[in-house]
């Protein structure tokens, strides 16, 4: 049966420009004072020049953590004033990690910002047991999208952090991905649990894995959120593929949330959508005590923003629960 094909916008090798107004409802719902945000070894003009566009739009106070030298020498060839920031002297960027997340796990920054360092490096340092960070919850990446080939903002996970997650691990990226959808106003989100087909088959793990969590959901294993899976891509994003295919699904085709099996085809996805249907991608990691705003030197300023408002609106809501 033939598929119907998405036409993207915008086609070309490079990212394109976001679209327009992206993210504008979701920075404008992170309102109140800002959060104070370690932001872990910023010594180049992106990290840096990032920490402080979302300084400027009221979303964090940033707490600079790095080598001074360098982040005085990013700031003068950025030509950005640093002056009345808090800046922590460390000598490298792994002392960089070890103290940011020493000041989250002290109450001293209720968030993380990555800068100038691998994503391995930081992530080493906050989910060390040592640092007093880690939760019940296995850590896990949500990227949100906003394209103009979909209508509303969709959340993927995880294309960044786990790798090859077992079921117990995908519970809690599911639960993690649904606790940042109601922080940005989506009250009963929509989850696929993405595979190559909408057929359990058990030769093919994620499909046993995706009947596995809607289980889960019916038990109340995960909650707040409403779940359908196995699902292949275009049925959990297109209703066209769904009546085509016959499938009676209150997820297919309006998902909100895409869960994938592993890192490999998370990672995939998100950047088909960048570069191919013109999508601009927030990142936050949820699972520890305090939010991890990850970052790509790929990212516009619009993407940085937003990612420094899902925080700032992660931690709102817990403030506002406890």
């Amino acid at each position: 049966m033939p598929h119907r094909k998405i036409r993207f916008p915008n086609m070309t090798s490079s990212p394109s420009e976001d679209p327009p107004h992206a993210f504008e409802t979701i920075i404008s719902r992170a309102s109140g004072p800002p959060v104070r945000t370690a932001v872990v070894h910023p010594v180049d003009t992106l990290s840096l020049s990032g920490a402080l566009e979302a300084r400027d739009a009221g979303l964090i106070d940033p707490i600079l953590v790095g080598p001074s030298e360098r982040i005085k020498e990013a700031a003068e060839k950025s030509g950005v004033d640093i002056t009345g920031l808090k800046l922590v002297d460390v000598m490298h960027s792994h002392a960089a990690a070890e103290e940011g997340a020493r000041l989250a796990s002290s109450g001293e920054a209720d968030a993380i910002m990555k800068g100038a360092l691998a994503t391995h490096e930081l992530m080493h340092a906050i989910v060390d047991r040592a640092a007093g960070l880690r939760t019940e919850r296995r850590m896990s990446h949500v990227f949100v999208l906003e394209t103009p080939a979909y209508p509303k903002p969709l959340l993927m996970t995880d294309g960044a952090i786990n790798i090859t997650p077992d079921l117990l691990a995908k519970r809690d990226i599911v639960q993690n991905a649904i606790d940042l959808a109601h922080a940005i106003g989506i009250p009963q989100p929509l989850v696929a649990i993405l595979s190559a087909t909408e057929d359990i088959d058990p030769k093919l793990q994620s499909t046993l894995d995706a009947a596995a969590l809607c289980k889960m959901a019916d038990r109340g294993q995960i909650k707040g959120g409403l779940l359908d899976g196995p699902l292949a891509f275009d049925l959990a994003i297109s209703r066209e593929s769904v009546a085509a295919k016959g499938i009676t699904s209150p997820v297919a085709g309006a998902a909100d949330i895409l869960v994938v099996p592993n890192l490999e085809s998370g990672n995939m996805i998100a950047k088909q959508l960048d570069y191919l249907a013109g999508a601009a991608a927030a990142g936050i990691v949820l699972g520890a005590r305090v939010p991890v705003i990850l970052t790509s030197r790929a990212d516009s300023p619009a993407e940085r923003v937003a990612s420094c408002a899902l925080a700032k609106l992660l931690v709102a809501g817990r403030e506002a629960a406890s």
